[in-house]
């Protein structure tokens, strides 16, 4: 059985369907709500999601909730124009998102997350690029480079 096959497909379904009733944006932020802690289900669950969710159950894929969900948001940010950020912060920075939202433009939606062993700096995923402007990328960076450099001399 092939996840990615069947995940995409019950995405495509639910991104139709979400366009047919104009809740595509609800059924987006209730879908990150849930890949983020899974075991807090929105209330009230969106319709539309409601009946992927019976759907899976019904034809026994209640295990690729989650990857339909993925698949979903990633389609619903190209199908509408929106872009997801995936912003790791050393250290809280208030300033940082909306600093990011303004240069990537249009609708952009951050998902933050602090993380003390980037030692400093930050890392943004955008769609399938990675920034690394941390100070832990910086110096693995440059011990890549010092180890590529002394094997040469060997």
């Amino acid at each position: 059985m092939n996840t990615g096959v069947i995940s995409s497909r019950y995405a495509q379904a639910l991104l139709l369907l979400t366009r047919e009733s104009g809740r595509g944006e609800q059924v987006f932020e209730q879908a990150r709500a849930l890949l983020k802690d899974p075991s807090r289900v929105p209330e009230p669950l969106e319709s539309d999601l409601a009946r992927l969710v019976m759907l899976l159950r019904r034809n026994g894929r209640g295990e690729f909730l989650r990857y339909v969900l993925t698949d979903y948001i990633r389609l619903w940010c190209k199908d509408s124009g929106a872009h997801l950020v995936h912003l790791t912060l050393a250290a809280p920075d208030p300033d940082l998102p909306p600093r990011i939202a303004a240069l990537i433009g249009g609708k952009v939606y951050i998902d933050t997350e602090i993380d003390p062993s980037i030692e400093g700096g930050f890392t943004v995923i955008l769609d399938d690029m990675m920034l690394d402007a941390s100070v832990r990328g910086q110096i693995e960076k440059i011990k890549r480079q010092f180890i590529e450099r002394n094997s040469r001399l060997v």
